[in-house]
């Protein structure tokens, strides 16, 4: 018999899992719409690498339980994001290695999802691989993407060390109103 072809875009799950199926492939970073609109403006997406990933189905049965579908996800990128210091493009590398369980609904997913450590998703019919590795590529994004030193000396430094030296030279208020109050005795 001849082995079943499966298609990354329309993933039977069920049956890539039954069969211990594994896929491996690359796409260029720009069929990736929403990881690409993270880019830095003067970035160009299609200077990116390719985004590697691979998947493999995997049936495990639990003691005394029945059947569970899970599948092992694994994915790299490197994006060029805006640096949140400087303003400038700064690269960023993402890994993602994640393992999903499949349950027969949605209701049984997110009540297992509460439950578990585990990640969990209701089987549908055909699974889109490439929107579930945007969608873990996108949760990997750094919050505040940073160069670990700028490549330039950031414009504002400058400015605020000529706000300190303006604040030196004026005098305190308080202190003015303390030595009134000394001159008068305290007495107002």
């Amino acid at each position: 018999m001849k082995p079943r072809s499966f298609d990354p875009l329309k993933l039977d799950i069920g049956a890539f899992a039954r069969e211990s199926q594994q896929l491996a492939g690359e796409w260029p970073a720009a069929s990736l719409p929403r990881l690409s609109d993270s880019a830095a403006p003067e970035s160009a997406v299609a200077d990116w690498p390719v985004v590697r990933w691979s998947a493999q189905g995997e049936i495990r049965t639990p003691k005394g339980g029945e059947a569970q579908v899970w599948l092992q996800l694994n994915a790299e990128a490197q994006v060029s994001l805006t640096c949140q210091r400087c303003l400038k493009p700064v690269r960023e590398d993402l890994a993602v290695s994640r393992w999903f369980r499949f349950v027969r609904d949605e209701d049984q997913a997110a009540e297992l999802d509460m439950d578990s450590d585990d990640d969990v998703l209701s089987l549908v019919r055909h699974l889109n691989l490439r929107d579930l590795i945007e969608d873990e590529l996108l949760l990997a994004l750094p919050v505040v993407p940073r160069h670990e030193v700028c490549p330039e000396p950031l414009p504002h430094a400058n400015a605020d060390e000529e706000e300190l030296v303006v604040e030196e030279e004026r005098p305190n208020p308080f202190a003015a109103l303390a030595a009134l109050k000394k001159g008068t005795g305290g007495k107002a």
